[in-house]
């Protein structure tokens, strides 16, 4: 058994690395091959391309490197051709993993999609592209099932692996001990981004909030953990210009860890998002995109989702405050925030209980399930090659 796999970016690259120890167990002698990241080459992935290559977003990062992403794809796709593997996932990426599991499974070569494109929110007519061009869709969230199956798309829900990783109950004093912060503090968290593109677009405004915050809540304790150096110092650059008197205390990496003791979430939107409301914590939300990619979005009235984030989508209601594009101001984060501080209690529980049952709703064993998933698909692929 020979796997072609592709991951994108860093979240990707986890969920291959499971992905890939989960087929294990139905594919010993298995080897997989394609563009991975360190988790999925620890994992036995043999990486043909540097992953970072892929790790973009935007209409406006994407453009300047579109030519060269265009020939990587083709050369992946001629070579799996010339020697087609028994199988292609493309872990998320759809501007570069659809095209590819397009031309392989109409060259005969099974293709699963694992992590539904977010067209259900945005840009919906791209879903069209996609019938006929793979054997299956494997998605996290319940709700995308139905949205391909109108779509005549095959698609089964495995779960999200986070779910599983996070306990419903997840301790903040345990959390605040393995990071040395004081256990009767209010603490803030602020993840202001992983990327220096949201940093650079989403950090100012969060400090000059931060220090309207400050201001009123000085006894409080401000908590940001950041992916590497780079961000780390790009952040801090800017909180020096900007709030120097601020007190804030970073953490290298240990995002999770970081919600998990804290009170209260200011935060970039994103993948982040999820994990504050698996962890149970009340949650700011906030996401700017560049002038030109704001532009063409609202051009082309591409978002069709009723809500921005993950959470607020999965209830069906708004929990999570959510701050988009104009609306990232000093005045608008020092207010969502107070706003959440003090609401009541018959709300935040409402909110918290919410958080719950949707957390008890993605926790499937995702990784052996979508395991599972492409096994049958595999299984039914073979029958079917037999009985012709």
């Amino acid at each position: 058994m020979r796997i072609a796999i592709i991951a994108g970016e860093a979240s990707g690259d986890i969920l291959g690395a499971r992905l890939i120890e989960a087929l294990k167990v139905h594919y010993p002698q298995a080897t997989f091959e394609g563009i991975a990241g360190k988790e999925m080459q620890q994992a036995g992935c043999t990486t043909m391309y540097a992953m970072d290559r892929l790790s973009l977003m935007g209409f406006s990062e994407v453009l300047p490197r579109y030519l060269e992403l265009t020939k990587l794809r083709n050369r992946l796709i001629k070579d799996w051709i010339a020697n087609p593997p028994d199988l292609l996932v493309g872990i998320d990426a759809p501007d570069f993993n659809l095209k590819i599991e397009k031309k392989l499974y109409q060259a005969g070569i099974p293709a699963v999609h694992y992590v539904s494109p977010s067209f259900w929110a945005w840009r919906e007519g791209r879903v069209k592209k996609m019938v006929n061009a793979m054997s299956l869709m494997l998605t996290l969230f319940p709700f995308e099932v139905d949205f391909y199956k109108k779509h005549g798309i095959k698609a089964e829900f495995t779960g999200h692996p986070l779910a599983d990783e996070i306990p419903v109950d997840a301790d903040p004093i345990v959390a605040r001990e393995q990071l040395g912060l004081a256990n009767d503090a209010f603490i803030l968290a602020v993840l202001p981004g992983s990327r220096m593109g949201e940093i650079k677009r989403i950090a100012p405004d969060f400090l000059k909030g931060l220090k309207l915050i400050y201001q009123k809540h000085p006894d409080w304790t401000f908590v940001s953990p950041l992916i590497n150096e780079k961000v780390k110092q790009e952040f801090d650059n800017l909180k020096q210009e900007i709030a120097p008197e601020v007190p804030i205390t970073y953490i290298d990496g240990q995002s999770r860890l970081v919600m998990q003791a804290a009170d209260q979430i200011l935060m970039a939107s994103g993948t982040a998002v999820l994990e504050g409301m698996l962890v149970g914590r009340p949650m700011v939300a906030a996401y700017r995109v560049t002038p030109t990619t704001a532009k063409i979005i609202r051009l082309f009235n591409m978002i069709k989702s009723k809500y921005y984030t993950l959470p607020n989508n999965l209830a069906n209601e708004f929990l999570v405050p959510e701050l988009i594009q104009e609306d990232i101001t000093a005045d608008k984060v020092f207010h969502e925030v107070e706003q959440q501080f003090l609401q009541d209690e018959a709300q935040r529980n409402h909110m918290l209980n919410r958080f719950d049952e949707i957390h008890k709703q993605l926790s499937q064993d995702a990784s052996k399930k979508a395991a599972q998933a492409i096994y049958n698909l595999l299984q039914d692929t073979k029958a079917e090659g037999a009985n012709s």
